[in-house]
């Protein structure tokens, strides 16, 4: 069986309780170059989260490894305190040793230490959608996963999620924790994780797809994607992310950006409707 393609619903309820807009938007990139330190504009990294909410995101995700912390204490400054159903989902378990640097970490003691200091830093006494970065292979996924039930037993954490993960893992961490979403690299010309979006659908998992945005060869002038953004008058970058967003019900797109102009125009994709068969036609296509 493999998930269903929809145009609706335009909310995904994250656990069964926590619903979110489909279209999120990913803090990455309000980083510096590398996703290393501060942007060179930290007040324009301000606005532009300001102006995320504004135009209706409510599911913002970040990482305590992006910056390193960062993009969490930009979130808090721009957006504290929260209005009410804005969701914060965060990450820990990937650590930096310099600008394009990431290792996983998955020591108990040391996911312990990135939640409780992610509740500091986006003042909040619950992480409302916490994932775990990376599992760690130095560490037993169990342990992991483990830790993980604790802090959410002692109410630090409302969602569990975990990221760039096999249907395997997943289902092995599901024997200790609940797990509520699910992020990995899926785009038009990435479909390497189509088992696990298949997975997520048939279980209510939220499937959020990293690098939404990429569309390869396949955007090239002439190609079948880009005469069907000429054609409805969009990029082809939002003919991408509105394929998303009807492939299934599940999918939480969350571009990326550090520009206000680029984020309203991926916004504009939650309203652009594909046909059936534009949507058959780009499923088709492959990079």
């Amino acid at each position: 069986m493999t998930a269903t393609p929809y145009t609706q619903p335009t909310t995904f309820k994250i656990g069964g309780d926590l619903e979110v807009n489909r279209l999120g938007f990913g803090a990455m990139r309000i980083t510096g170059d590398g996703i290393w330190g501060d942007p060179q504009d930290p007040e324009a990294a301000r606005t532009l989260l300001k102006r995320v909410v504004e135009l209706g995101v409510n599911f913002i995700d970040t990482a305590d490894a992006y910056g390193p912390d960062t993009s969490e204490i930009l979130i808090r400054e721009a957006l504290y305190p929260y209005a009410d159903g804005l969701v914060i989902a965060t990450k820990g378990g990937n650590t930096r040793q310099g600008p394009g640097k990431w290792a996983p970490v998955g020591r108990p003691e040391y996911l312990r230490q990135a939640v409780e200091l992610s509740l500091r830093k986006l003042k909040v006494e619950r992480i409302d959608l916490w994932q775990l970065h990376r599992i760690d292979p130095k560490v037993p996924r169990d342990e992991q996963f483990g830790v993980i039930r604790e802090l959410q037993q002692e109410g630090k954490i409302r969602h569990v999620g975990l990221s760039e993960v096999s249907v395997e893992e997943i289902e092995a961490a599901r024997k200790i924790v609940e797990i509520t979403t699910v992020q990995n690299l899926y785009n038009l010309s990435n479909r390497q994780s189509e088992a696990v979006l298949n997975y997520t659908s048939q279980h209510g998992i939220g499937f959020i797809p990293w690098f939404p945005l990429a569309t390869g060869n396949l955007a090239r002038e002439g190609s079948v994607l880009d005469s069907i953004a000429r054609r409805l008058n969009a990029t082809p970058s939002q003919v991408a992310l509105a394929w998303l967003l009807k492939r299934a019900a599940n999918i939480i797109p969350i571009p990326g950006t550090s520009n206000i102009k680029h984020f309203e125009e991926n916004q504009k994709a939650a309203s652009l409707e594909l046909s059936d068969e534009d949507f058959a036609a780009i499923g088709q296509l492959r990079d």
